[in-house]
């Protein structure tokens, strides 16, 4: 009998844990998942938080942009993120029209996401325009990230994916836009394709964490789009990607050598199949005959 002890199941990360790590000056570690699986990869690398991002229409769901992407496809993709990740901090992204139209809308589809998909918080786009809606979330009790710099969801009106925060009126805009959204108590901050300056800047200025992208280094966490770190998605790579593997490229040689081994005969192979035993092949043949026998 073993007398070695159960290994206690790590703590989960928590809001508290965002502020405390920002305290001490430890970096933040977050990437998306949309499934099960990866969840459960992320989760066991020990990354801080998953965000189950709008970002899976485009790179899981196909689409052009953020856009299309509604309320049940988000909340079906954090239903198998929440069953395969146990320790991180599990945020869900609030897919386009969703919170802008009303108040009441964001509150109760912010909701949706903590009681129907087992998120821990949210979060959403937008400064100023949000805070009221943000307040209101958070009023509810539901944690809330914002998302300043490039907002995919206004990717019309800011005329393309493009780097945000560039002039110095855009940038003062940003700063304001941060200050709003902490004092209406969002509890961190997605900054996006912003000039690694100000990056830093907004970082020293806020109470709250900020987890960069396309920010630089300095802001307190980082976060990538999965399928971009791990080069699944080929249709384009962001600037501000490291891409730690070219997944898409090993998948389609599998599926090229997989498609070849079928079509020459290669596979299934002996070691690929099961047995019967030769008396119960023949027991098989003899209760066919008796069978034939009788019709």
């Amino acid at each position: 009998m073993s007398t070695e002890p159960t290994p206690r199941p790590e703590p989960r990360v928590t809001t508290q844990t965002f502020r405390d790590k920002k305290a001490r000056h430890e970096p933040i570690t977050m990437l998306t998942a949309y499934d099960y699986g990866t969840a459960a990869a992320i989760d066991r690398a020990g990354i801080d938080s998953i965000l189950v991002g709008d970002s899976l229409g485009m790179v899981v769901l196909g689409y052009e942009t953020t856009l299309p992407v509604t309320m049940d496809d988000m909340l079906h993709h954090c239903r198998a993120v929440a069953r395969g990740a146990h320790r991180a901090l599990l945020i869900g992204d609030m897919p386009f029209m969703s919170y802008q139209a009303s108040t009441a809308d964001a509150v109760r589809n912010a909701g949706r996401f903590l009681q129907e998909a087992g998120m821990d918080a949210v979060k959403l786009e937008g400064g100023h325009e949000r805070a009221e809606a943000v307040a209101a979330i958070v009023s509810a009790g539901i944690p809330v990230v914002g998302h300043l710099g490039l907002t995919p969801q206004s990717v019309h009106q800011l005329g393309g994916f493009r780097a945000q925060g560039r002039s110095p009126d855009a940038a003062l805009r940003l700063l304001a836009d941060a200050q709003e959204l902490q004092d209406a108590g969002c509890f961190a901050l997605v900054l996006e394709s912003i000039p690694s300056r100000l990056g830093a800047l907004l970082t020293q200025k806020l109470d709250i964490p900020t987890i960069g992208i396309g920010a630089g280094p300095d802001c307190d966490g980082q976060v990538l789009v999965t399928h971009d770190l791990l080069g699944m998605f080929d249709r384009f790579t962001p600037r501000f990607v490291k891409q730690y593997a070219q997944f898409h490229q090993l998948m389609q040689q599998a599926f090229t050598a997989y498609s070849e081994d079928v079509q020459l005969g290669r596979f299934p192979a002996s070691e690929h199949t099961f047995s019967m035993s030769d008396e119960a092949w023949e027991a098989l043949g003899s209760a066919l005959e008796e069978g034939t026998g009788d019709a």
